[in-house]
């Protein structure tokens, strides 16, 4: 009886294990580009949702080594920030590891302008200075979008969701910095006036008047800017 206990045991973890590969390989990998249109002759493929493995046996401690974080930024220009991004391009042991870390520097008042990460979850910590920090969530059921915003100090983390719009500001009267994880070896950044008002080729001003609201004028002002 307790053979065939231990059998049946046996027999429901297998089951188990089973059902849970099952499930473990029933979803695509997240995608690491914005597309990627399949080709029916691999020897046209150019890209690969990722990058292709270097041997195991010529990897070395530097491919999985980053120097030059603790430099800080270029802030001299409209926007008064610069993002210092190691993803796997600059640090090739991230390669399948599903993660990046940047560098945020703000010159007094500047702004990490509304932006959004298509393939990850950012958390922030402010390393100097202060932040006024926030995102905005995607339209709900009465049409409305929330705003979550918080003032950070030094040492305080805040978490904005993946593909939320979010920003940066710095309220202080002097530099300062943060340090972001990211879910994505390679997460993207689509910032929002950029996208909408400097896209090759134009959106259509109709459309953009429109959406907006605002006269012809204010459309073309605002796309002279980018």
């Amino acid at each position: 009886m307790v053979k065939m206990g231990v059998e049946l045991v046996l027999t429901y973890v297998a089951v188990l294990l089973a059902m849970a590969s099952i499930v473990a390989f029933a979803t695509d990998p997240t995608q690491l580009q914005d597309f990627c249109v399949g080709v029916n002759n691999p020897v046209e493929g150019v890209f690969v949702n990722g990058l292709f493995c270097t041997n195991p046996v010529q990897v070395t401690a530097d491919h999985f080594l980053f120097k030059g974080l603790n430099i800080a930024g270029n802030t001299n220009n409209k926007q008064g920030s610069n993002v210092t991004l190691v993803n796997a391009a600059k640090l090739p042991g991230l390669n399948t590891l599903g993660i990046s870390i940047a560098r945020i520097d703000f010159a007094p008042y500047g702004l990490n302008p509304p932006h959004t990460h298509p393939r990850a979850t950012e958390i922030l910590t402010v390393i100097e200075g202060t932040l006024y920090v926030g995102f905005v969530t995607s339209n709900s059921a009465n049409g409305t979008n929330q705003l979550f915003a918080k003032v950070l100090n030094q040492g305080d983390v805040f978490v904005f969701p993946q593909g939320l719009i979010h920003f940066q500001l710095n309220i202080g009267e002097t530099a300062a910095v943060s340090i972001s994880e990211l879910s994505s070896q390679n997460p993207g950044v689509n910032t929002i006036a950029n996208a909408v008002f400097g896209a090759t080729p134009p959106i259509s001003i109709d459309v953009l008047t429109k959406a907006f609201q605002v006269d012809k004028r204010v459309i073309q002002y605002l796309e002279a800017q980018f």
